[in-house]
C-alpha cells in the first residue's frame, strides 16, 4: 500500500517536533518485590518534557529496567502537554497558587535578570517550559510527583491578558490602563 505524500509531512512534521522536545529526568525510584528466589526489582520513573515555548507535560512510568521506565513516563509526557502564556517568553503573566494532595506551590512572576528561582522538580518544569525568570517555593510535602502536579495544577489556571479580555469582551488596553492608573494612585 502506497503511502500520500500528505501522511509523509505529518510523519516528518511529527519526527521534527519530537526531536525539538526538552526531555527532563526528575526521579527514578527503584522499588523491591520479595519472592521466593529472592528480590524482584522494578523502577519508577518521573519525566518532565517541554518544547522551550511555553509547552510542558509530565509523566510517570513503571517497568523492570530503567530505559523503559524512562520511555513509557517520556511517552505519557509527550500525551499530556499543555500550553501555558508566557509574558515575553520569558516568564508568567501573574503570580499562581497550586495545590495537589499535601503539596502547595507558589510560582511568581519575575523581573528579566532573575532567573529560575525553584527546587529540584519545580525547576526541570521551567527549564522545559522555557522560563528564564521566576521564582517558587514548595508548601508542605516534597514528594516530586506531588510537587509536579500542583505546579501543573497551577499552571494550568495562569491567564494572559489577552484571554481575559477575551473572556470578559474588553480590549487588552482597557485592563493593562487599569493597572498603570491604579500604579499611579498609590504614589
Amino acid at each position: 500500500m502506497a503511502r500520500s505524500p500528505k501522511s509523509d509531512r505529518r510523519d516528518r512534521d511529527r519526527s521534527r517536533e519530537e526531536s525539538e522536545l526538552v526531555e527532563k529526568l526528575v526521579s527514578i525510584n527503584r522499588v523491591a518485590k520479595v519472592v521466593k528466589g529472592g528480590r524482584r526489582f522494578g523502577f519508577a520513573a518521573l519525566v518532565v518534557v517541554g518544547d522551550g515555548k511555553g509547552r510542558v507535560g509530565h509523566g510517570a512510568g513503571k517497568a523492570r529496567e530503567v530505559p523503559e521506565a524512562i520511555r513509557k513516563a517520556t511517552e505519557q509526557a509527550k500525551r499530556g502537554m499543555i500550553r501555558v502564556p508566557l509574558r515575553e517568553g520569558r516568564t508568567l503573566h501573574h503570580d499562581v497558587l497550586g495545590h495537589f494532595g499535601a503539596g502547595r506551590i507558589v510560582l511568581r512572576a519575575a523581573e528579566a535578570g532573575t532567573g529560575i528561582i525553584a527546587g529540584g522538580p519545580i525547576r526541570a518544569i521551567f527549564e522545559a517550559l522555557g522560563v528564564q525568570d521566576v521564582v517558587s517555593k514548595s508548601v508542605g510535602t516534597s514528594n516530586p510527583h506531588n510537587m509536579i502536579k500542583a505546579a501543573f495544577d497551577g499552571l494550568r489556571h495562569s491567564s494572559s491578558p489577552r484571554s481575559v479580555a477575551a473572556r470578559r469582551g474588553k480590549k487588552v488596553g482597557d485592563l493593562i490602563g487599569r493597572r498603570e492608573v491604579t500604579a499611579e494612585a498609590r504614589e
